[in-house]
């Protein structure tokens, strides 16, 4: 069956959970849990999947300890270099989107550095959100349209769906067509709200470290057996 979805969206969730069932210290679950997205993103684009957008550290994750939320902060400047060393050869454009201002200038300055150096590849477009909260998203769009209507850049009859959209992090992509969460936790914990309301969702039962590229086959070929008609019928 030829009907592969598009844009895979995926919610890593259970790094914790599985360094405590390990008998490891939880960074070491963060850890494992980024070597996993590398592996499923060199994965994904290999079988033509053309974006994968996923969830990395949510605007609630602050609330942790500050001795976790220090060592992810760590380890994604760190997996942003590993990162583009290995998948920039592989053709992978690397996106980050959320409410990047308020991260420590060093990492600003790695991301800056991952986007750009694979701005113009050609493959999988690899979106991880970072410090993003959908609620929030969508409240910046509201105050960025409320700020040109009042520039009178835009009018308010200018206002809908499309418009909209274009005041999102995720307006060059399109909306997911499936979203994946692992864990077993069945719940969308403020992720993309507006874009995936026409979303076919997975929800597996195993925490991220452990999800493998036959788990992504098998989201898939459930996701191809779907009859996705949009509220046509």
């Amino acid at each position: 069956m030829d009907n592969k979805p598009e844009h895979i969206a995926i919610i890593m969730d259970g790094n914790r959970r599985w360094a405590r069932a390990q008998g490891l210290n939880i960074n070491l679950g963060h850890k494992e849990g980024a070597e996993n997205l590398k592996r499923i993103a060199i994965y994904a684009n290999n079988i033509g999947i053309k974006y994968l957008t996923v969830y990395a550290f949510s605007t609630e994750n602050w609330k942790r300890s500050e001795d976790e939320v220090g060592a992810l902060m760590v380890l994604l400047k760190t997996y942003l270099n590993d990162l583009i060393s290995s998948v920039d050869t592989k053709n992978v454009r690397i996106k980050i989107f959320g409410h990047i201002e308020s991260l420590p200038d060093k990492l600003r300055e790695n991301i800056e550095k991952a986007i750009e150096k694979t701005k113009d590849n050609t493959g999988l477009t690899l979106c991880i959100a970072f410090n993003y909260g959908g609620r929030d998203e969508i409240t910046r769009a509201t105050r960025n349209i409320a700020k040109d209507v009042e520039d009178k850049k835009l009018s308010i009859q200018d206002i809908d769906e499309d418009l909209f959209k274009n005041y999102l992090y995720t307006k060059e992509e399109p909306d997911p067509d499936l979203l994946i969460r692992t864990s077993g936790e069945i719940r969308l914990s403020n992720f993309l709200p507006w874009q995936l309301v026409y979303t076919e969702f997975i929800f597996v039962n195993k925490y991220w470290p452990e999800f493998t590229e036959k788990d992504l086959d098998e989201a898939i070929n459930t996701y191809e057996k779907r009859n996705r008609n949009f509220g046509g019928k």
